[in-house]
């Protein structure tokens, strides 16, 4: 009696498999289970192709055939659904073998450059061009294949002389293959490559290029192995980045720590997709029970539901059953109500706090200090650091708060801030960041509580702990989150990209007992954007110096994109109201499109309303993003640089990027007297510029007034003038 056999399917075939018709998919769907069932079905045929051992073909329908590959004894991957044809009059085509720098299979398909619909159909050019330098001439073919080229289409690779032949081979190519030509492609250097694109997916230990079985298990095979996974593409019920990941993105997401990991990158590079996915990795390792030992959190609230409905895609309600999903602030709000610590009181937005000083002093006719020093140094450094004695206080360090504070000033300063909380709290209210201190401190206490007991025992709130937008959490979150989880492996992993903090939020993660140091990676291929766009966005950030979470720094070296597409716009205007004439200009060039595929991003409310206004007067529905995002899905999307935060659009307008009001014309006040403070609110007004640039995915046009923003460098300026 025959038994079933293993079937995988390789990335590479998914692409081929969505391109047939409806049915067609489902008759692939229906191959693969009757295959899983019993591979000797008289009527699935399969048979080894000219003799090859290892390569094998079965009978999808009347007119498509499954190409596999024998792995061992009853185990198969599907490589590629192709046409009856293609399998049988062409076998030469098809190489397959062991990547031997990072241990995943390879099958390439090596039909001749111009060989494709494309170059069938379009006659060459009457007056051939003269012969040209191969484009990768000045590189080895050991050089190649130790960054993991693959080495059946190092012939193909030598004859190659224009990119629309290089895009041509890269269509049908290895995933690593591509990632590095792209790169040398780019003028990235020979061992900047080595370093960025071929060692995060270099395999961990010795490769045998004979053993398929080791193969099949690595990240650098991407598969997929289950019948749900399949009915999903057939229903196109949710994207492939929730079946296959990049291998730089598996590895990360299937290691395993001995501590708290990082995962940084710029935008559209995937960390959230590896979050979600590390999360469902961990799930998956949990013994059965009915508690929510993992713990997936962010800062921004809709970001949070976000992540809800994407795990629940990816992973179903069962997975999701076991993770606790919930905002940062949310998080805290319910340690304090646990407590009974916050009593009746209501919680105002952290962006009152300066309006609430200033009315406190007022009152109390306190002029010695300015409301904005009182309010950061109260957030960013009293409750930022759960401070709660004015001994603490005295002893505390103050990173990035620019001026010296002698003894007696901060004994002034505590006193103040004293009598200023017990002025909340006879109004009634208090603020995000006070309760985020209280719910840290009850947590610490907790868990100091339970190690100094010596009958107690003490069991954390989770054994794993996932954060996405790491950047974006203040010192008093973290040091709630690590009393939340015991020290150990896997227990805490971050993702984030300080290049995009928008929030007056520094810290140094090893000061407050999170210790990332070796533990780090990143992410530099980006899949939300262009190429074109990409390098415009990276030269918003010229000349400046990001942090990465631990008192290092960090760049966005390496950070690149496969897709393609054309240059930005970038036009200036006399004056505002010209401004919105060039924005009516660009919405028609782009056929006014309604569909919520567009947005327009500008750095005030005011200038949103004004934008809404001339929209509406030409007849195109406007759509506001709020707090909570776009108020419907349809419509021109409208909003302030601070909405777009985990935005997503086709195309999109940045406009007002004018001097003044990018970065904002308040900040000068400290460009003398608080040198440090006026360095990070330009750095956070130039996150916010960039975050914007890099929503879209396919077209993005830059307009301005008057003088434009000193972000926008000489090149880009110039660009509106060819």
């Amino acid at each position: 009696m025959s038994t079933g056999a293993t079937l995988r399917m390789l990335d590479r075939a998914d692409k081929e498999v969505m391109k047939l018709t409806r049915a067609d998919i489902g008759a692939v769907y229906e191959f693969m289970h009757k295959f899983r069932h019993n591979p000797e079905n008289p009527g699935l045929n399969l048979k080894a192709l000219n003799g090859d051992s290892r390569l094998m073909s079965a009978r999808v329908s009347k007119d498509y055939r499954a190409l596999l590959l024998h792995i061992a004894d009853r185990d198969y991957l599907l490589v590629a659904v192709k046409h009856r044809g293609e399998v049988y009059d062409d076998l030469s085509r098809y190489a397959y073998r062991i990547n031997r720098v990072t241990g995943g299979i390879e099958v390439v398909d090596l039909a001749p450059v111009g060989d494709s619909i494309v170059g069938r159909v379009v006659p060459p050019p009457a007056d051939p061009e003269p012969a040209q330098k191969p484009l990768f001439d000045a590189y080895t073919d050991a050089q190649l294949l130790e960054l993991g080229v693959s080495e059946p289409l190092l012939p193909q690779i030598r004859e190659l002389t224009t990119e629309a032949e290089l895009l041509e081979l890269l269509d049908r190519a290895p995933q690593l293959t591509t990632d590095v030509l792209f790169a040398l492609f780019d003028g990235t250097p020979y061992d900047k490559v080595l370093q960025q694109v071929t060692d995060p997916v270099r395999a961990d230990e010795p490769v045998d290029p004979e053993d398929f079985e080791a193969a099949v298990q690595r990240p650098a095979t991407q598969v997929t192995s289950d019948d749900e996974a399949l009915q999903a593409i057939i229903g196109e019920a949710f994207e492939r980045w929730q079946i296959f990941l990049h291998p730089t993105q598996r590895k990360l997401v299937e290691k395993k720590y001995n501590g708290p990991a990082r995962v940084g990158g710029g935008p559209g590079t995937g960390k959230t997709i590896v979050a979600l996915h590390r999360v469902a990795h961990l799930a998956r390792q949990l013994p059965p029970g009915t508690d929510k030992p993992i713990l997936l959190t962010t800062f921004n609230r809709n970001l949070a539901a976000d992540l809800r409905t994407r795990l629940l895609a990816l992973g179903g309600q069962e997975l999701v059953a076991r993770v606790d999903i919930v905002n940062i602030d949310r998080l805290a709000s319910r340690v304090v109500t646990e407590a009974k610590a916050g009593g009746s009181r209501r919680v105002v937005d952290d962006n009152r706090v300066s309006e609430l000083w200033s009315e406190f002093l007022l009152e109390t006719g306190e002029s010695g200090w300015d409301a904005e020093f009182l309010t950061a140094e109260w957030t960013q450094v009293i409750l930022g650091q759960v401070l709660n004695s004015r001994t603490e206080y005295f002893k505390a360090r103050r990173p990035n708060r620019g001026r010296s504070l002698t003894r007696v000033e901060r004994d002034q300063i505590w006193q103040l801030t004293e009598r200023f909380t017990t002025w909340l709290e006879s109004r009634g209210v208090w603020t995000w960041r006070q309760v985020a201190q209280r719910a840290a401190r009850l947590e610490m206490d907790r868990a100091a509580a339970s190690s100094e007991s010596s009958g107690g025992f003490y069991r954390p709130r989770y054994r794993h702990i996932v954060v996405d937008e790491a950047q974006d959490l203040s010192a008093a979150h973290w040091k709630m989150l690590r009393a939340m989880v015991a020290p150990g492996a896997d227990d805490m992993f971050l993702t984030g990209d300080t290049h995009q903090r928008i929030y007056d939020n520094h810290v140094t993660l090893s000061s407050l007992g999170i210790n990332i140091r070796g533990r780090s990676s990143r992410l530099t291929l980006s899949y939300r954007t262009t190429r074109q766009i990409l390098a415009d966005a990276l030269q918003i950030m010229t000349g400046e110096v990001y942090d990465d979470l631990d008192g290092g720094e960090e760049d966005l070296a390496g950070y690149r994109s496969l897709l393609r597409g054309g240059r930005p716009v970038f036009r200036g205007a006399a004056t505002w109201a010209q401004e919105r004439d060039l924005i009516a200009e660009q919405l028609r060039a782009w056929g006014n499109p309604i569909d919520g595929s567009v947005a327009i991003c500008v750095p005030t409310r005011e200038l949103a309303a004004d934008v809404i206004s001339r929209l509406e007067a030409d007849g195109l529905p406007a759509v506001e993003i709020g707090p909570d995002g776009p108020k419907q899905p349809d419509g021109i999307h409208v909003g302030t640089m601070h909405r777009f935060k985990g935005l997503e659009y086709q195309r999109m307008i940045i406009a007002a990027v004018s001097d003044g009001l990018v970065p904002r014309q308040m900040i000068s006040r400290y460009r003398d007297t608080d040198p440090k403070r006026y360095q990070r609110e330009r750095q956070r007004d130039r996150s916010l510029l960039f975050v914007a640039a890099t929503r879209p995915r396919d077209e993005l046009a830059v307009f301005w007034h008057g003088t434009p923003s000193p972000f926008l460098t000489a090149r880009l300026v110039q660009r509106q003038l060819t």
